[in-house]
């Protein structure tokens, strides 16, 4: 994996020249309980989803969503307690969700799901703390999780998963501030990650971390421009080819529809058209590289189940 140079520039918004580009069309709606805060991950051309909180009860059913085919299946349900605000990544075509809470405590059980055959299997309890709100994301070999809340303090440790030994590692050297409901992408095996909150403030710091040698590497600052506003939390990470968005969430006053792109090559943003349904945050994500969905999430009390596919580089059609 090559480590791509980052060439530090003064930033530089290009709102006021150009149009923003961006469409976002209507997909299937998810078949199941409206809800915000799950966990989802991507396998290929297909999207799994559960877990989360419907404003009532917190849940533990399992969704699937063929991207090629445009509709949604219900998987096995994950079988820890039911819980929102969980944690998932990938390892080697395997998905694993973990953490979370239940409505009374953090939780720090972990799951994987074996897509093929439709089951889940306990591993190794989570070597940090219990927790929600945390991060995960995984590359070829492992998995990653930190950051988030364990019911007394926001964190900012992070926990290597071996699937071989079936253990948790420590990590050391990410030097970023605490924070929960942060969001990250991965673009060319290169994980970028930034935003959430942390007593009362959303977070401006942003990083990208390399697998292969585990390394943390500070960026330029989200806020590092005063045309930006991408500075939120609770929002959703995706990417598509070579460019990163960070979407919907929580800006500070309630949720957002802004959209904003990044170029790893120049490490700035642009702002893209905004999301086409409802301001909401705790949605999810899925992406394969090529193609990226935003779904479900919460405005205040109204909890969503709508799908949107977003196409960056295409101009925006009212009528989708």
């Amino acid at each position: 994996m090559l480590f791509p140079s980052l060439l530090i520039l003064v930033s530089c918004s290009s709102d006021d020249e150009v149009d923003e580009l961006g469409n976002w069309v209507e997909r299937s709606v998810l078949d199941g309980t409206p809800r915000s805060s799950a966990a989802a991950f991507t396998l290929g051309d297909r999207g799994f989803m559960g877990t989360g909180y419907d404003g009532d009860d917190y849940l533990n059913d399992f969704w699937i969503y063929d991207i090629e085919g445009n509709f949604w299946s219900q998987g096995a349900s994950f079988p820890g307690i039911a819980r929102s605000a969980a944690t998932s990544f990938t390892i080697n075509g395997v998905g694993y969700v973990g953490l979370g809470f239940d409505g009374d405590n953090e939780l720090g059980d972990f799951y994987s799901y074996n897509a093929d055959n439709n089951t889940w299997t306990q591993i190794a309890d989570f070597g940090g703390s219990s927790r929600r709100g945390a991060v995960g994301f995984g590359s070829s070999t492992n998995g990653y999780v930190g950051t988030g809340f364990d019911g007394d303090n926001d964190r900012k440790d992070f926990w290597k998963y071996d699937p071989v030994t079936d253990q948790w590692s420590e990590l050391i050297g990410f030097g970023g501030t605490k924070r929960r409901d942060a969001a990250a992408f991965t673009i060319n095996g290169l994980v970028y990650f930034g935003t959430g909150t942390s007593n009362g403030r959303n977070q401006t710091d942003f990083w990208v971390f390399d697998s292969n040698s585990e390394t943390w590497t500070p960026l330029l600052d989200i806020d590092d421009d005063d045309d930006y506003t991408i500075v939120r939390s609770n929002a959703v990470g995706f990417s598509i080819g070579d460019k990163g968005y960070f979407a919907c969430g929580n800006g500070g006053a309630g949720p957002i529809v802004s959209v904003w792109e990044y170029d790893p090559t120049t490490d700035l943003w642009e702002e893209k058209t905004a999301y086409e349904g409802i301001a909401r945050e705790g949605s999810i994500a899925f992406y394969n590289g090529t193609r990226a969905f935003l779904a479900l999430g919460r405005s205040g009390n109204l909890y969503l189940d709508d799908n949107r596919e977003f196409f960056p580089f295409e101009e925006e059609d009212e009528d989708d």
